[in-house]
């Protein structure tokens, strides 16, 4: 790296106010995936041992839990996971799945909250075949929309930029973050 690099930093504007998105880089090389799909090498096997900020952790719970997506699509892209290693969503147990589905639920509160998101793609890609990047650990994306929120960044640079750090989108979600015994929680407060 040069001097002039290091001064200014990853994702830091320059004077030629180029946009930077160095995150993108390690998901294309495939840095942080796993060779195998051993429990061991699993980075949903070894979040949950983190401490909550260094590992992205949104919200635990008994048996799955919620962390904000390290290569997002958007702001506030979250995925909900088992702690259990396991790849087919037929193999979660029914609290399991229960679990899942709550967390997902509180998460769209959460992210509604936070940052208004007009509308959320929910899901999970089930095999490498079907797109799952991380195929032997089931992970279900929680991915908040907005209209317009497609720009010509992604069509001619095949960059997504992203106004905000992870760490500080994952501290206002955790502040957020409905409190499933109250009801109330489920209202989108007024803008």
């Amino acid at each position: 790296m040069s001097q002039y690099e290091e001064q200014l930093g990853a994702g830091e504007a320059d004077p030629f106010l180029r946009l930077w998105t160095p995150h993108r880089m390690a998901y294309i090389k495939g840095d942080n995936k796993p060779a195998t799909g051993e429990a061991g090498e699993c980075p949903f096997c070894m979040i949950p041992a983190l401490p909550d900020g260094e590992g992205l952790v949104v919200r635990r719970g008994e048996h799955a839990y919620a962390v904000l997506n390290l290569y997002p699509y958007n702001p506030g892209h979250l995925m909900v996971c088992p702690y259990r290693h396991l790849a087919d969503y037929t193999d979660l147990s029914v609290d399991e799945t229960a679990e899942l589905a709550a967390l997902t639920q509180q998460a769209m509160q959460a992210v509604r909250n936070t940052s208004r998101a007009h509308g959320f793609n929910i899901g999970m890609n089930q095999g490498a075949i079907a797109g799952a990047g991380i195929a032997a650990h089931l992970h279900q994306h929680v991915v908040p929309r907005w209209g317009g929120d497609t720009n010509f960044m992604p069509v001619v640079a095949h960059t997504k930029v992203l106004p905000q750090l992870l760490a500080d989108t994952r501290d206002l979600i955790t502040a957020a973050w409905p409190d499933p015994t109250h009801q109330e929680d489920r209202n989108v407060p007024d803008a």
